[in-house]
């Protein structure tokens, strides 16, 4: 990703709006005929379903598997790691650059899994559950490997600054390699928070599906030596998961030695600096330490920190790579409904009262702060990459109207009670929008439907493949012949969710124009459990419609 964009990603709130205030005004009127001008259109969720999994194989680093489907891309960064004696190779670039940056990494892995805990049954349905879990595994494996010792997380490969001035394939890379780590004298809470949060949340994914792996994480985390908090006593139940003493490792370093991971590694400031700060983290990583273990002690730092780490305090309207807080709350709230949770009533009814501040505020129901919209209804935070807070809150309603349906309960907003079926409705609004139902009849996922940007900012997919040409591609060459082409780029970035259109819904197809054609793991990660979702409603409309009894007409 640019480095410009980057920088602005940091500055939630702080991206100037002016011009979207005249698509505001505009607002009422045009998101009130835009839908009736496209009901007619039918979207094909299966397919987006499949196209979003096939992505995160083009983002693969390392030694490509024999059953890889995206036959563009090669092996890359086979020696990652080597100059700092460990191993490094694999995991995910996080866009169309080569870096990769551990904290967006470890989100990416954390949706991936809570897709597929939200929506196992509907993404099996359709035949990808075996795609979505090797999606996950692929992130996880390489956790595994950056975790080498209970206080040492391997935090990133190469640097943005080196990275950004070539433009090369990945399988061409000479750009430095150098890995940088969080320890005890260099902390990073929000990546040992974010990390212990995936490897949590994949180990509930395993669980059942993959006992073998499960062993293989257990082997990989025996590495509580150092660790004098409860001294790594563990029950049968959670030893059936190795990966969770793992995480009770990275967890307990990341909460006894704090600090903001972008203090102590000053290369990552410019891309993916930590602006939330690590208290989110802590208390997203400690809240899926207790669903994937059941462990009280994890629930008591929920509820002990709530309050001096903001999780009852921050009222948000985004959910990102950086700021965790609405996914927390909305965790966190659904614990009311089981009776085991009732002494700890009061601090979760907290935290479901701002959990209900950022649903309310994108279905434009608080009084006041509410997430603005396109002419054409999307919701829209800044310019900079837009897509990554719609992919999130669309999976967000989403996964709450189904605990809604099933609590029998209704949303609580200013304006009044909201149903199951307005939320999911909305954010069905903003699946629609995201294939083409906009005022460009664009695709924004690339390779789905007729019209889809065609120049994404993206090195690989920019240049000839290495499959098909390995004549070596140099630094600047891949600028001088391949940058600035006017063609589309020779590869098909299947399945990436790219940043998407400005407040007025304008899109420019161009791949100097990072802000709206870059891409990035964490954009498509969470709607893969919503096009399940979906689709398996379509279905079910389809079937219903079939069983409806013929009437005549005379």
């Amino acid at each position: 990703m640019a480095m410009e964009e980057k920088k602005q990603h940091q500055c939630y709130g702080a991206a100037p709006k002016t011009t979207c205030r005249f698509a505001k005004l505009w607002g009422v009127l045009l998101i009130s005929i835009f839908p009736i001008l496209n009901t007619g259109l039918a979207f094909d969720y299966g397919d987006a379903l499949k196209k979003s999994l096939l992505y995160f194989e083009s983002q693969r680093s390392g030694r490509l598997p024999y059953n890889q489907r995206v036959a563009w891309r090669h092996h890359s960064g086979l020696t990652d790691g080597l100059e700092q004696g460990v191993d490094l190779v694999g995991g995910y670039y996080d866009a169309g650059d080569h870096v990769k940056f551990g904290l967006p990494m470890a989100f990416t892995v954390t949706m991936l899994s809570w897709t597929v805990i939200e929506f196992q049954h509907q993404i099996a349905g359709a035949g990808e559950l075996e795609h979505a879990l090797e999606a996950i595994k692929w992130g996880t494996d390489y956790f595994i490997k950056a975790h080498t010792s209970p206080n040492v997380l391997w935090a990133e490969v190469g640097d943005g600054d080196t990275d950004h001035y070539c433009w090369q394939r990945p399988e061409d890379m000479t750009t430095s390699r150098q890995a940088y780590k969080i320890d005890e004298n260099n902390p990073g809470s929000d990546l040992a928070g974010e990390t212990a949060a995936a490897m949590a949340a994949a180990s509930i994914v395993f669980k059942k599906t993959n006992p073998h792996y499960s062993h293989l994480l257990l082997h990989h985390a025996q590495q509580c030596t150092e660790i004098s908090y409860q001294e790594c006593h563990f029950t049968s139940g959670q030893r059936l998961l190795g990966i969770v003493i793992k995480d009770y490792a990275l967890f307990e370093f990341g909460d006894k030695y704090r600090g903001k991971y972008d203090e102590n590694i000053g290369v990552v400031k410019n891309y993916y600096a930590s602006v939330s700060g690590y208290k989110d983290e802590l208390l997203w990583g400690a809240l899926w330490l207790y669903k994937a273990t059941d462990n009280e002690m994890y629930l008591e730092y929920v509820i002990n920190n709530a309050r001096f780490f903001g999780g009852i305090g921050w009222a948000m309207t985004e959910f990102s790579w950086d700021v965790k807080y609405a996914g927390l709350q909305i965790m966190a709230s659904k614990l009311l409904v089981e009776e085991k949770h009732k002494e700890h009533g009061e601090t979760l009814e907290q935290y479901r009262s701002k959990a209900e501040h950022y649903l309310c505020s994108c279905l434009n129901k608080n009084n006041g702060t509410n997430v603005d919209r396109t002419p054409g209804g999307l919701l829209h935070i800044r310019q900079w990459n837009n897509m990554q807070y719609v992919s999130t809150a669309a999976f967000l309603l989403t996964m709450y109207s189904d605990f809604l349906l099933n609590s029998n309960q209704k949303l609580n907003c200013h304006g009044g009670s909201v149903d199951h079926e307005e939320i999911l409705g909305f954010a069905k609004s903003q699946v629609d929008y995201i294939l083409g139902s906009n005022p460009m009849n664009m695709s924004y996922l690339v390779g789905y439907g007729p019209k889809y940007p065609t120049r994404v900012h993206h090195r690989g997919a920019s240049i000839v493949s290495y499959r098909e040409n390995k004549g070596f591609i140099g630094c600047t060459q891949g600028y001088d012949n391949w940058y600035g082409r006017e063609e589309p780029n020779p590869n098909v970035l299947v399945g990436a969710l790219v940043g998407g259109p400005d407040c007025q819904d304008n899109f420019t197809d161009l791949r100097s124009n990072y802000m709206q054609t870059e891409a990035c793991t964490y954009n498509t990660a969470p709607l893969v459990g919503v096009f399940a979702k979906l689709l398996q409603m379509e279905d079910q409309k389809s079937h219903d419609d079939l069983n409806q009894p013929l009437v005549a007409s005379f």
